[in-house]
């Protein structure tokens, strides 16, 4: 190991320091420990937090998992499998993976959905405008209709 490395697994950091150094808050940083997703802080004689630098590397994985959608509780999960190692882990983190997956699909075949009738009352607004007269707005009368029919049934 480096003089630079031993330095820097010996440096800790205070809890603003971490939060400035990550893009975090204090709040959050606290919020990640009681989870589990950060391992409690050491304390100072004063009671500070001090935080291991390594600590920023695990930021850094969880904004990351954040950022390709994995929710905190998977993140979890990840940060106990990278842990464990092995081929286990690998068909476990598969199965998340593959069952977020089918979230996010699902999520995206109700968006089509809602985007089609989106389109559809763009639609109706559209031929309702070009239409002469003064009627009435065909989405909101289909809007107040699909509603009453959900009251009868």
């Amino acid at each position: 190991m480096t003089s630079k490395a031993t330095a820097r697994t010996r440096q800790t950091l205070r809890i603003g320091e971490l939060a400035r150094a990550s893009g975090l808050t204090p709040d959050t940083l606290r919020y990640y420990e009681r989870l589990g997703l950060l391992a409690a802080a050491q304390r100072t004689t004063g009671n500070v937090r001090a935080y291991d630098a390594a600590t920023l590397d695990r930021l850094r994985f969880i904004k990351t998992a954040q950022s390709h959608g994995l929710s905190l509780r998977e993140i979890g999960e990840l940060l106990g499998s990278r842990e464990r190692g092995g081929r286990d882990t690998c068909r476990r983190v598969r199965d998340l993976l593959s069952h977020r997956l089918s979230e996010l699909e699902q999520k995206r075949e109700e968006l089509d959905a809602f985007c089609a009738a989106l389109r559809h009352h763009l639609d109706m607004c559209e031929r309702a405008l070009a239409a002469s007269g003064d009627a009435r707005c065909p989405v909101v009368e289909d809007l107040v209709s699909e509603a009453n029919r959900g009251r009868s049934a």
